[in-house]
């Protein structure tokens, strides 16, 4: 198979407008592709995540409700 290298420059708002143009299949297929190569979460990530909810469930008491919590970090 024969390739080429195109460098196209366009800003976001462009890519948008193209985007708009593609029918609710594409629009899907393109999702789909996008979020398929970036869903990948890293293992430090996924061990900190259990680290938390392992601590959680052996302190449970120190858990704060989010209404709660969210008062706390809104002025």
């Amino acid at each position: 198979m024969d390739t080429a290298k195109i460098n196209i420059q366009i800003n976001f708002q462009q890519i948008v407008n193209a985007v708009k143009q593609l029918s609710p299949a594409e629009k899907l297929k393109l999702n789909e592709l996008i979020w398929d190569e970036s869903n990948t979460i890293p293992l430090e990530h996924q061990l900190l995540v259990s680290d938390r909810i392992k601590k959680a469930r052996k302190n449970p008491e120190s858990m704060l409700d989010w209404d709660e919590a969210s008062k706390t970090l809104l002025p």
